[in-house]
């Protein structure tokens, strides 16, 4: 069994009725519509591909691309519950980059009405970086399944960055989640369930054990299960706390009072016809992070 547990968000225990040569030649990344964004940095006209890994002996796999979360955009319907002044009628919008004291938030969850802002929620994407490349994997992958590829110098196996990716982001969601709770707005960090158990080893989480809708800041788990052979986000758990409840003692230093106006005016400017949410398959390519955030 390959560790590569999705190839350009293809099953890898689909080594029938796929053509992977093809799959390997168009380089697409489904959940953006359009070419994977992750391209090695010896050869940027090629697509590493690589959604998810095999680790250790956890039987399902671990998210390595943000982009992955994307899969039919559970993640923030999923949220819709957290827009407390959301009304019937108003439509729902997804823009991605808005920029507030602390660092960019990934995605903006919005409830419209006439392309005025009532209401929002922050988003953030966090999934586990690697130590060393899945690339040696990859190929050895594509090689089994017969497609053409040249294996890597190196053979040794690449790790999950636990730690790094743990304390990370803690020190990011510091102030984001102080702004948010100053506006009276909720922020949701999106994370697999692997990472939030490992989290909450290492961390003082003994007072995050519940989910409240008054919380500013909330964690949504999911969990990748294999339905229909494909693997699919499953919504596994939800925490909750506010910013006291955050370590306070890895905060970053900007200033979070930031005013409500300035970040409507920011969602306003970003809203068109483009990021209205749709839970039926669209062209999600608009709605995506810019490559490296």
């Amino acid at each position: 069994m390959s560790k590569v547990a999705e190839l350009f968000t293809i099953n890898t225990l689909k080594t029938t009725g796929v053509n992977w040569k093809q799959v390997e030649a168009e380089q697409r990344c489904s959940y953006l519509s359009r070419k994977c964004l992750k391209n090695r940095k010896s050869n940027p006209d090629i697509a590493i591909g690589t959604c998810s890994v095999l680790s250790g002996k956890d039987e399902h796999p671990v998210i390595i691309c943000p982009h992955r979360l994307l899969e039919r955009k559970k993640v923030f319907s999923d949220c819709i519950h957290l827009l407390t002044l959301h009304e019937p009628g108003n439509d729902f919008h997804v823009v991605s980059e808005l920029t507030i004291p602390g660092g960019n938030v990934d995605y903006i969850l919005i409830s419209a009405r006439g392309n005025k802002v009532k209401d929002f929620v922050g988003i953030e994407f966090q999934t586990l970086d690697t130590t060393g490349t899945v690339w040696p994997e990859r190929q050895r992958f594509l090689q089994s399944v017969g497609v053409a590829a040249s294996l890597a110098e190196t053979k040794k196996s690449y790790g999950m960055n636990w730690k790094m990716t743990a304390k990370t982001t803690l020190v990011q969601m510091h102030h984001k989640v102080e702004t948010f709770e100053h506006l009276s707005k909720h922020f949701v960090l999106v994370l697999q369930n692997q990472l939030l158990k490992y989290m909450q080893k290492i961390f003082s989480f003994n007072h995050i054990n519940s989910v409240r809708l008054g919380d500013s800041m909330h964690f949504h788990a999911y969990q990748m299960e294999l339905i229909n052979n494909a693997w699919q986000l499953q919504l596994s758990q939800r925490l909750s706390t506010d910013s006291a409840g955050v370590v306070a003692s890895l905060g970053l230093q900007a200033e979070s009072n930031v005013d409500l106006s300035e970040i409507i005016e920011q969602l306003e400017a970003k809203m068109s016809d483009t990021t209205l949410l749709s839970l039926f398959p669209v062209n999600t390519e608009q709605i995506s992070p810019t490559e490296g955030s």
